[in-house]
């Protein structure tokens, strides 16, 4: 059974910075794509990067600003956000997915999330 449990969300300044956190169990982790989503302003998901496969992507929005990273040994990965600003205030979602790994993947795995709301 695939886990993933969120830690991280806070509440910021815009300017400031948050690491988020997803710890994995429950699979042999080399073989997952994993990845952080954000609820949008229209309640979808939106993808903001992924790691996996040996490479990370990213959402236009959030390039430059945020970094994704991972602990194999711990099966944990990590979004530094940093110059957050008003706009990134949303649940934030860790997601796995099996094989070819961006954020178009078929994600079948989800956390609970971690609200980040950022003040200007």
């Amino acid at each position: 059974q695939v886990e993933l449990v969120e830690s991280g969300g806070d509440s910021v300044q815009a300017g400031g910075s948050l690491r988020l956190t997803c710890v994995a169990s429950g699979y042999t982790y080399a073989s997952f794509c994993l990845a952080w989503f954000r609820q949008g302003p229209q309640n979808e998901r939106e993808g903001v990067a992924s790691i996996g496969d040996g490479r990370t992507t990213y959402a236009d929005f959030v390039k430059g600003r945020f970094t994704i990273s991972e602990d194999k040994d711990k099966k944990t990965i990590y979004l530094q956000m940093d110059t957050l600003k008003p706009e990134d205030t949303s649940m934030y979602y860790c997601a796995a997915a099996r094989g070819y790994c961006d954020l178009g993947a078929d994600f079948q795995w989800w956390g609970q999330g971690t609200q980040v709301t950022v003040s200007s």
